[in-house]
């Protein structure tokens, strides 16, 4: 069963960086595209960064220029660094990861379960 934990969040004043990360396991041949989202509360879901498996990278407008999004292939892991944290990055982060289960298999998607990041002072 394929799972997705998060960790690295909690609270930071503005202006703070966090490092988020996220470890895939469970019966893996291979991660795909792997990413991050987050949801504050009242609001949908939407994308922060999205890593390919060569790393090539896509950033939500929001956070470009502040957060960078890399990976570790060998280990299944993806992680978000996030620097000069603004109020309106409050949320909580879900790490989303594409994974071929066989080597004939297609991708399905998984998420992890969030981890929230507090933007206050």
């Amino acid at each position: 069963q394929v799972q997705l934990v998060e960790s690295g969040g909690g609270l930071v004043q503005p202006g703070g960086s966090l490092r988020l990360s996220c470890v895939a396991s469970g019966g893996i041949f291979r991660t795909d595209v792997m990413g991050w989202y987050r949801q504050a509360p009242g609001e949908q879901r939407e994308l922060v960064a999205q890593i390919a498996r060569g790393g090539s990278t896509h950033y939500g407008d929001s956070v470009k220029g502040r957060f960078t999004i890399s990976r570790d292939n060998a280990k299944n892991s993806v992680y978000l660094q996030m620097n000069s944290l603004k109020p309106e990055d409050t949320a909580v982060y879900y790490c989303n990861a594409d994974v071929f289960v066989t080597f004939h298999s297609v991708a399905e998607g998984y998420w992890g379960r969030g981890t929230q990041v507090t933007v206050s002072s």
